[in-house]
């Protein structure tokens, strides 16, 4: 996350809208996808240049054009430019660490998500920047990289399931942004059996690396809310906006997935005080462990200072000790030290203290 924060001094002094990719770049190639369809009609393909996307601008069937891949500022330019893209959106388009947000630019509606997805391999949260721009007939979406959490829309409209064929650009927006709010359900769905797991290690076997398990968890859980309470602005912005690119069908759909985001952002709260208070408990158990390892050796100190202060006496060089000279003595001062220290444990044991 810090990466994009690194690399703004790289536009230092430009003007505003001068397009610099801001952020790490996770392809090598551009690829750009078209579909576009209509309820009797369907078409998809692999666009080799970005000019192929241009004439389903002003078409009457509804156009998805998806690109993977925004440092190529020169692609996002270009259509830019054709669409008639403000130059500043561009310029946030390139730019990875913007935080969610919606700006309505009445021709279209430029809007920035986080989408998360979890590496089971790694146990790792990845975070990419999606920019989409929605106009009256066609949805433009801006990714870092290949692969999304959009295969299951994708197979919607190949196979002309539910609604989405029947609806308006709008829909198709909302629904890329159902698929993006559904995946952070999958992410807190593995923290929360993450959270369950640690809570256990606490309190059985807390280590050093627990104590790594849990800030790892925090860190997570800072990006999740990072990524996730803007996003309720952003959704509740295009419910309450009134634009003519939203129809008043897609704005029930909208307020779902604003109750979705509502739900995670309580959730994502609800497990920010469970790794804090699992980290209380983490200290909380440290502090036992050494209260118990303290109190058993003063327990033995204890035992051993009237032993230890027999044994200093007779220890003393002195010529007139009567003891000393006694056949039985050695054996009686160990009997004496034993006693003594037998005494002591059954002391401890009434009072509760082994």
């Amino acid at each position: 996350m810090p990466a994009p924060t690194k690399r703004r001094s790289h536009k230092a002094g430009l003007p505003p809208g001068s397009l610099v990719h801001i952020g790490k770049r996770k392809v090598e190639k551009t690829r750009i996808t078209i579909m576009d369809y209509d309820e009797e009609r369907f078409q998809e393909k692999e666009a080799k240049t970005i000019e192929e996307c241009f004439p389903f601008k002003d078409t009457p069937t509804i156009t998805w054009v998806n690109i993977d891949g925004v440092h190529d500022v020169d692609i996002v330019e270009r259509i830019g430019r054709h669409f008639g893209v403000h130059p500043l959106v561009l310029e946030d388009i390139v730019n990875t660490g913007q935080r969610p947000k919606m700006e309505d630019f009445e021709d279209y509606i430029f809007l920035v998500v986080k989408m998360l997805t979890y590496d089971q391999k790694d146990g790792e949260i990845n975070a990419e920047q999606v920019s989409i721009l929605l106009g009256p007939h066609f949805v433009i979406s801006f990714q870092e990289r290949q692969g999304d959490v959009f295969d299951p829309i994708r197979d919607r409209i190949r196979n002309s399931k539910g609604r989405i064929r029947k609806a308006g650009a709008d829909y198709l927006a909302y629904t890329l942004l159902d698929a993006i709010v559904d995946g952070y359900f999958i992410i807190l769905e593995n923290l929360g059996e993450r959270i369950e797991i640690l809570e256990d290690a606490v309190i059985e076997n807390p280590t050093s690396e627990t104590l790594q398990v849990i800030n790892s968890l925090k860190r997570e859980m800072i990006m999740l809310r990072r990524s996730v309470w803007p996003l309720r602005e952003v959704i509740g912005a295009l419910d309450r906006g009134g634009s003519p690119l939203i129809h008043e069908s897609t704005v029930t759909y909208l307020r779902d997935v604003y109750d979705h985001t509502i739900q995670v952002a309580d959730t994502i709260d609800s497990y920010r005080d469970m790794i804090t208070g699992t980290r209380d408990t983490y200290l909380s158990s440290l502090s036992n462990r050494m209260n118990e390892v303290m109190k058993v050796l003063t327990i033995i100190a204890t035992i051993f200072i009237p032993v230890t202060f027999i044994a200093g006496i007779y220890g003393m060089n002195f010529q007139f000790m009567p003891e000393l000279g006694w056949r039985w003595g050695y054996f009686v001062v160990l009997g004496i030290m034993a006693a003594v220290a037998v005494v002591m444990i059954g002391f401890f044991k009434k009072k509760n203290w082994l």
